[in-house]
């Protein structure tokens, strides 16, 4: 069939063709590349929902009980939940569901609407007044964001709405998201003496209020027109409400009498943010699917700009994605150049000048490719796809140089130009295309794996799968064609290349391994167990961190903390780090987390005992400085402070947790004093800290039954009433524009902070208006403000950051024998369960693991079709783990860590390995087929294949070497350096080796091979 077709000779053949379809490649690739979509980094599906709900009066323990183990049961019967974690504090709780990471992304909408359906048929077996209510909208990633400030908070919102609505014209912006609002509201604290004086209680109040605020109609008189009958009176202010009349026991009074009614801002507020300590809204800004985020920045910035505001007002632009996006496009395009450059280098030394623009050329021509099947599958531009695109171009020449050296071979032995061409497809098209496959499919448990991690890296396989694909066509179509019309004539029609002293050098070499092939093996297998053995001195990590100058300092305040409390422990961080010269930016979210202006980075859960404060650095270097500034400065006790740098993939909150688990509060507590103990003396391990906190104060209303049921009312009314008077009750709401202001009324601030005050609250009872204490008395208790629970257990969580240059993993291994002495000793029905990113770093890895059978299947069955021969497709196979022995002494000597980044490396140096083992095998199978002796077949097979091999792993290396210095592909790139150039001497000196003392050197001479 090869000899029927061959397509080097037909592109040949049809210069005007190939010519126009170069051409045509060239301009179609640029247009595809230039119109890509441009983001940080590849969208990957949140399988996770939020589901919240709300009990007025419940304790913690109540809400644990009552609420959240009903639901964890229920929520059980969907199949595809993995997870259920659950948080309860006094009269809420929230449970985090988590889906099976194997889940595929289109089934997860499926999948939450099955959790709503359970939720509605779970909400009328729980408690009378729980209020359900679920979230699942956390994907978008709002990578623009602005901070505006200089006004007040009312104001400041309504220029933000302003803002909003231009932002939304923009084309590519996808949502614009307003946070900081602090709603604004009538309040009316009623005096307890003057109301009970007159017998008024609060409730009545509040139900007076309520009555002057609904809406009220009269109906309609139908007489040749419909008329409207409106009935007025109802509240539209302060004034309308102090003039609210109620019936007392001495006659009407009004509510003026009894309270003081002002308009202002909730307080407390439900959160806040503050923008260089000032009083701040922010606006984040989403881009749209597919959109050119370079574009978008700058359209943003132009707008911002141009925007009218009040005078005094200022919009600050805090995180501008575009930059980052900009950032990575340049690094990809410098190192486009650098690889160009170096292919350039190695053809030029190798092959001469006009062997080395040939084989560049191969570069674009493959690049544009690339370039239309992203365009066409909808792949834009981000972390992934440009770093497959740089580990490519360390791939894609290898085709062109094998092509173009076989031609220079062939030229040399005296064959025409047409015949070195086609020869470059009889010969090698298939050997490289075997190789291109095996590379391919190396890469193939990425692009298949069912998770979070697998869906984040996943464009890996398709973008450099398909440059390894074009990068073959390229080289049996386009290099042939360039070579017959640019490659010079020979010097000689004699090989007199190859009698240099390199190849003298070599023959001696491979004689000498052939004839201690067993010392050789042996030599190998030993090496490779010592590489085994010196894998487990790599420091190994999930991801690494981020080099964005971004710092996140968690705030986290005692159980039971007030909003007030927390803002003033954030001042005091915002007081110590203005005017630092390491700082461009300071944004702070009291009481609830930042916008998700990275796609790895989870906002914090909204709790008034927590802060984020946001700070970006003026670059990497003061990044560090402001970190150990913070971590030096004197806090108050109780602040907890957790720092951590961004992550340049999918996280933990803490990189290291010990979650414990049992059914006893006061064990976990014990047992996890002694988890805390084991971290905060393990090297590495800082702002070490449990997620329940300490047993805190609760007021408990002890009612007399017999007074009660004298006063004709029960517990629940007497709850009620005190709830209102101590948190507040909303009595309506008066319309402000767009907006509705809530009137709430309450006790004054004195009575609602001095529970010694609430004894003298009148009480609306059936027979009368009667002060709390005649019905009852308070007493003070202590109980755990917050209890975790996870899948249905107890759980408490002792959790750490890691010190500076200090991988998680290390951190778990270096406490791991004190936590297996704990686990030993631990009661019946307690366990600790390891999570943080050594947990997701597992998860991801088995999610790889789980297809590297199907992965071996594959290539076995490639190499078969290939070789015929199921030994020699067996060696071919096994020649894969020889990188190890290059990659892990790359990886020792520069103290790079393992990750899941150079896990890709790893199993695309197996592929590149494969593929320079299988044209050696094949070579040796064609020379021995063809007559040649066994040992003879070997060492002149090594000899043909030395150059293509050292070349190809030369241009390679050299153009790795730019990407070492990157955070997130250094590792990758250190480990495809290392183990390249181990691979290329291991297939050199021990493939040989391996080969002969496999088969008998005085074997009979079989048929050639067909290359097909």
């Amino acid at each position: 069939m090869m000899e029927r077709f061959n397509v080097s000779r037909w592109a040949v053949g049809h210069p005007a063709l190939v010519s126009f379809m170069m051409a045509c490649l060239f301009l179609a690739g640029g247009y595809a590349f230039f119109h890509l979509g441009r983001a940080e980094d590849p969208a990957f599906t949140l399988k996770n929902m939020v589901v919240s709900a709300q009990w007025p009066g419940a304790s913690a323990q109540q809400m644990q009980k009552q609420v959240a183990e009903p639901l964890e049961q229920g929520l059980r019967d969907v199949e595809a939940i993995d997870i259920l974690s659950t948080y309860c504090v006094s009269e809420a709780c929230v449970t985090q569901v988590f889906l099976k990471d194997d889940e595929r992304k289109d089934r997860v909408p499926v999948i939450w609407q099955q959790v709503r359906n359970k939720l509605s048929d779970l909400a009328p077996t729980l408690p009378s007044g729980v209020a359900l209510a679920a979230n699942d909208d956390y994907a978008d990633v709002y990578g623009y964001v602005f901070a505006l400030t200089g006004g007040e908070n009312a104001d400041l919102i309504k220029n933000a709405e302003y803002l909003k609505k231009i932002f939304q014209t923009i084309h590519g912006v996808g949502k614009v998201q307003i946070s900081g609002e602090v709603p604004r509201q009538i309040t009316v604290d009623i005096d307890p003496q003057q109301s009970a004086a007159r017998g008024i209680s609060l409730d009545q109040v509040a139900k007076a209020l309520q009555n002057r605020s609904a809406l009220a109609s009269g109906g309609s008189v139908n007489f040749k027109t419909v008329v409207p009958l409106n009935v007025s009176g109802a509240l539209d202010g302060v004034r309308s409400v102090e003039n609210t009349p109620i019936a007392g026991r001495s006659g009407t009074v009004r509510v003026r009498d009894i309270a003081q009614v002002n308009r202002d801002y909730a307080d407390p507020a439900p959160s806040l943010i503050r923008y260089g300590g000032r009083p701040a809204v922010v606006i984040a800004v989403a881009m749209a699917d597919g959109a050119d985020g370079l574009t978008l920045g700058k359209t943003l910035q132009k707008v911002a700009a141009s925007a009218e505001l009040p005078a005094g007002m200022m919009l600050t632009q805090v995180e501008d994605q575009s930059s980052v996006i900009r950032e990575a496009v340049n690094t990809f395009l410098i190192k486009f150049v650098v690889a160009l450059s170096v292919v350039l280098l190695v053809a030029f030394v190798s092959l001469g000048w006009k062997a080395g623009i040939i084989v560049a050329c191969s570069v674009p021509l493959t690049l544009s490719g690339v370039s239309l099947y992203m365009g066409m599958d909808h792949i834009g531009l981000d972390r992934i796809s440009l770093g497959a695109l740089i580990l490519s171009l360390g791939l894609l020449v290898d085709d062109a140089i094998i092509s173009i050296e076989a031609m220079v071979v062939q030229l040399e032995l005296g064959r025409s130009r047409e015949e070195a061409a086609s020869f470059a497809w009889s010969h090698t098209a298939f050997p490289m295309l075997t190789g291109t496959v095996l590379t391919v499919i190396s890469f193939l448990p990425v692009g298949l794996a069912q998770s979070t991690t697998g869906e984040y890296a996943g464009e890996i396989f398709w973008v450099s799968g398909a440059a390894l694909l074009f990068s073959w066509i390229v080289a049996v179509v386009f290099i042939p064609f360039l070579g017959v019309h640019l490659l010079p004539e020979p010097k000689s029609h004699m090989p007199v290349s190859y009698e240099r002293r390199v190849r003298t050098m070599l023959r001696l070499i491979l004689g000498t391994s052939l004839r201690y092939k067993k010392a050789v093996a042996g030599g190998t297998i030993a090496l490779l167990f010592l590489a085994c053995g010196g894998f487990l001195l790599v420091d190994q990590q999930f991801f690494p961190q981020s080099d964005r100058p971004e710092v996140i300092v968690d705030v986290a305040m005692p159980p039971g903390t007030a909003l007030e409390e927390t803002s003033g422990a954030v001042r005091i961080l915002e007081r110590r780090l203005a005017g630092s010269p390491s700082l461009r930016h300071m944004e702070a979210h009291i009481g609830d987390g930042a916008p998700r202006f990275y796609l790895p980075y989870a906002p914090a859960t909204p709790s008034v005992t927590h802060a984020t404060l946001l700070l970006v650095a003026q670059s990497l270097e003061a990044r560090e400085d402001l970190i150990q500034q913070i971590e030096a400065m004197s806090l108050p006790v109780g602040v907890h402070l957790h720092v951590q740098r961004l992550s340049l993939g999918p996280t933990a909150d803490f990189p290291v947790q010990y979650r414990i688990l049992g059914p006893d509060p006061e064990t976990l507590r014990a047992i996890s004093h002694e988890v805390d103990e084991i971290l905060r003396g393990t090297e590495g391990a800082v702002s070490v800290q449990a997620d329940w906190g300490n047993r805190t104060p609760s007021l408990t209303l002890d009612a007399d039954p017999e007074k009660l049921a004298y006063f004709q009312t029960d517990r629940v009314s007497v709850a009620a009433q005190l709830q209102a008077a101590i948190s507040g009750e909303v009595a309506g709401d008066i319309p402000d524009g767009h907006h509705h202001i809530a009137v709430m009324v309450r006790a004054p601030r004195p009575v609602r902070s001095d529970p010694g005050q609430w004894k003298s609250l009148p009480i609306t009872t059936g027979a009368s208006v009667v002060p709390l204490g005649q019905l009852g008395a308070i007493r003070v208790t202590t109980d755990f403000p917050i209890l975790w629970q996870r899948n249905g257990e107890l759980c408490m969580t002792v959790q750490s950051g890691v010190a500076t240059g200090v991988q998680p993993a290390t951190v778990v291994q270096r406490s791991a024998a004190a936590i297996e002495r704990l686990r030993g000793k631990l009661p019946a029905g307690y366990r600790i369960e390891t999570g943080g990113d050594v947990e997701l770093s597992s998860t991801a890895d088995d999610a790889i693991f789980a297809f590297l059978p199907l992965t071996g299947g594959l290539m076995l069955l490639v190499l078969m079709i290939q070789l015929q021969s199921f030994s020699r497709s067996l060696l071919v196979l096994f020649s894969a783990p020889l990188g190890l022995i290059g990659m892990v002494s790359g990886l020792l000597v520069t103290g790079a860590p393992f990750g899941f980044v150079a896990l890709l490396g790893l199993i695309a140096l197996a592929g590149m390995i494969m593929r320079n083992t299988i044209l050696l095998v094949d070579q040796i199978q064609f020379n021995h087929g063809n007559g040649v002796p066994l040992h003879d077949a070997i060492i002149e097979a090594t000899l043909t294949r030395a150059r293509p091999v050292c070349l190809t792993a030369v241009a390679a290396v050299l153009a790795f070497i730019p990407l070492s210095f990157n955070v997130f592909w250094g590792p990758m790139a250190i480990v495809m350096i290392g183990g390249l150039v181990g691979g290329a001497v291991l297939t050199l000196i021990a493939v040989p080796a391996f080969y002969a003392l496999l088969f008998d050197r005085n074997a009979p001479v079989q048929k050639a091979p067909a290359h097909v």
